[in-house]
């Protein structure tokens, strides 16, 4: 009989390895890459009614940890990382704060709806990509619904660029009972305030910051610009480093195979937005889709004119490879 058995040989857990999604229930979805933060998407917030409610992306890192998003600064307590907001739907406000309205200016009323969380139709990661769909629906602050909206976002990590892309694809179909007109500040008589859509607020160092496109770099100047790609570079506090992210309209998003026209300013604040309703109202017909198709990659370091048109090209072939959907309300 043997007295002395051998003991068990240790287990240890693995580290984590490549991407990964921590789902905080009913909360949020927390996506990490060899167990480094890249973001986290909350898709149930837990902001005011003043600040039109919807899901967002943050924080958002580089792969070497750096931060380039900011949340709730004083100046607009409703700009959160990334998120998609409107802020001239008809009558109603979907981005939070005051409202513009021709011939009275920005008015504060209660008309701040919120897009609400139903449900994830796919939340997997295959082949290095997190694939997430999602099921919200728009109501207004009377709790009306206006829209439903099937979005498709996408994660994955660019080793050739050394960067990580967010592909965002949303799918907006008006379920009001009639058609539906989509503007901004600038429709209703506000010059270079065409903001609405996929809006990224930087960092309060990224202030400043340089803008590149592809004919070159620039700042505030830029605003208003139609192109396929804007790209920012800004310097974080503390140490001093640089970061550059890319912003990529998808191809077919525009009538006429047009270029979106962006919302983009280096001061007072960073910010990038491709603004679809920048200067030209559209209607969204009862029970028609609206469908929109953008890349954002995230990149440490400046990489210069040349290197951020190699961050565009890769989040193209990321729109790409992920491939569009076939929308339903």
């Amino acid at each position: 009989m043997n007295t002395h058995p051998r003991p068990y040989p240790p287990s240890t857990e693995p580290g984590p390895s490549g991407l990964a999604v921590d789902h905080e229930l009913d909360t949020s979805l927390r996506i990490t890459f060899d167990g480094r933060p890249l973001t986290r998407y909350v898709y149930r917030p837990w902001d005011a009614q003043l600040e039109s409610p919807r899901p967002y992306f943050h924080p958002l890192r580089t792969l070497g940890g750096d931060l380039v998003s900011i949340y709730r600064p004083h100046d607009h307590i409703w700009h959160k990382g990334i998120s998609l907001s409107l802020p001239n739907v008809e009558t109603e406000n979907f981005w939070g704060g005051a409202t513009y309205r021709r011939g009275t200016g920005y008015g504060q009323y209660d008309n701040n709806g919120s897009t609400d969380h139903e449900e994830f139709a796919e939340l997997s990661v295959r082949g290095g990509r997190l694939l997430v769909t999602e099921r919200l629906r728009w109501h207004t602050e009377q709790g009306q619904p206006w829209f439903t909206e099937v979005r498709r976002f996408a994660v994955e990590v660019l080793p050739d660029q050394d960067a990580w892309v967010l592909v965002f694809e949303t799918a907006l179909t008006n379920v009001r009972g009639r058609d539906t007109v989509i503007g901004s500040p600038t429709t209703e008589g506000r010059d270079n305030a065409g903001y609405g859509g996929l809006f990224w607020r930087g960092p309060r160092s990224f202030t400043g910051g340089t803008v590149y496109t592809p004919d070159g770099a620039g700042g505030d100047e830029l605003m208003g610009v139609r192109t396929p790609w804007i790209g920012f570079t800004g310097r974080h506090d503390a140490h001093g480093r640089l970061s550059t992210l890319a912003f990529v309209d998808g191809a077919g998003n525009e009538p006429g195979g047009e270029h979106v026209t962006w919302f983009v300013r280096s001061t007072p604040y960073a910010c990038v937005c491709p603004a679809p309703f920048f200067d030209t109202e559209v209607t969204v017909e009862d029970r028609r889709t609206l469908t929109r198709r953008y890349a954002v990659v995230i990149a440490d370091g400046d990489r210069g004119p040349d290197g951020t048109a190699e961050l565009a090209e890769a989040g193209r072939s990321s729109l790409a490879a992920v491939g569009t959907m076939t929308p339903s309300g």
